[in-house]
């Protein structure tokens, strides 16, 4: 998940009679559609496997599942893929060294099960929600040491969770916005080698999931996406076991819809699979109409290019309802990025996706 707003600032709610007219076009009838909470062949989940066979997905705040009734009807019956908000994240998963606490990502992966779903595993290799023990331990720790422990977290995890995720972000947000890698733990200890590294190791715990690269802010031409592409071609030319390349596709109003297709069928030609894995449009509240109509625009052109490159084989929102999105407490006065409100009521967002897969019949099918 990416705590950074992108660096590029056409305006998209400054064009209100474009937005309009593109909301319009993918939506329809905007809230006249049936079916947004339920099961049916107009689940998103239904109509996306009807048009192209793309799996459609949402992370999942763990907290509701189980308590919360309305939370678990809809993330049961409109996603056919979840991705743990947290609760595979390595502060999650080995709170004190050695000790690894699985309970609240065992009862994802059982939730998935029970409801024919896919897991998207979140995230092995980050430079953040790092366990307190290892932020101490970090600046005392060698190379070799830090290769190690680095190797134990992944193989451990993954062994876990062998046969029971579809894909991985193995490596997540790896780079700076001027191309280069981030200075962390990783970079500083072990060198750029560690993305090979960490990627080899996944493979060799767990040969069948599907490994990807994650990052925010490579939807746009620029520096970022030239570093990461790099990095990514470099990876595949000396046969390190990587699939995928995942765009987190956090977009907001104030901002342009990036060309999303260009920038992941530049990926997809290197022979890798493309996913966008946490999208969601924020925008400035209260929100007015042209704002509105630009959100509409964000989620349906984003989905668009997805269908658009055959190699996409996986649309995610990040979250569903508004009541548990992560933007209000990062962007001051913004929110409203997901598909339902507050009280779990569809928006006008979700009605814009289903219109999208409505009329996506005849796309590639994905493999």
């Amino acid at each position: 998940m990416s705590l950074h707003p992108p660096l590029h600032r056409r305006a998209l709610a400054g064009t209100a009679a474009t937005a309009l007219a593109v909301a319009l076009v993918a939506g329809g009838a905007l809230g006249a559609s049936a079916a947004p909470d339920g099961s049916g062949r107009s689940t998103l989940r239904a109509l996306a496997q009807s048009a192209a066979g793309l799996k459609i997905g949402t992370a999942i705040n763990t907290d509701q599942l189980g308590s919360n009734t309305r939370y678990d009807q809809i993330a049961g019956s409109q996603f056919s893929t979840v991705t743990p908000e947290n609760v595979m994240k390595w502060d999650a998963i080995e709170p004190k060294r050695g000790q690894f606490d699985y309970t609240a990502a065992d009862e994802l992966v059982r939730f998935a099960r029970q409801h024919h779903q896919l897991v998207r595993g979140h995230t092995l290799v980050w430079y953040n929600q790092l366990p307190q023990w290892l932020v101490d331990l970090g600046p005392f720790l060698t190379s070799k040491q830090t290769a190690a422990i680095l190797k134990q977290h992944i193989t451990e995890e993954m062994t876990h969770f062998k046969g029971k995720i579809w894909q991985w972000d193995v490596v997540n947000e790896a780079f700076n916005e001027d191309g280069t890698l981030r200075d962390n733990l990783w970079l500083e200890k072990i060198g750029p080698s560690y993305i090979e590294k960490a990627f080899r190791w996944a493979h060799e715990a767990d040969p069948k999931a599907l490994l990807f690269y994650n990052d925010y802010n490579i939807e746009y031409a620029g520096p970022k996406q030239d570093g990461a592409y790099a990095l990514v071609r470099g990876l595949v030319r000396k046969g390190v076991p990587i699939d995928g390349v995942g765009f987190q596709t956090h977009l907001d109003t104030q901002y342009g819809i990036p060309d999303l297709e260009t920038s992941m069928q530049r990926f997809a030609n290197l022979g890798l699979r493309t996913a966008e894995t946490e999208v969601d449009v924020r925008t400035t509240l209260p929100v007015t109409a042209t704002e509105q109509s630009a959100q509409n625009a964000g989620y349906s052109e984003s989905l668009q290019a997805c269908l658009l490159v055959r190699a996409c084989i996986s649309y995610t929102v990040w979250g569903f309802g508004d009541a548990y999105s992560w933007i209000p407490g990062v962007f001051a006065g913004e929110g409203s990025a997901d598909l339902y409100d507050a009280n779990l009521v569809a928006k006008p967002q979700y009605f814009a996706l289903q219109s999208v897969l409505r009329t996506a019949k005849g796309v590639p099918h994905r493999s």
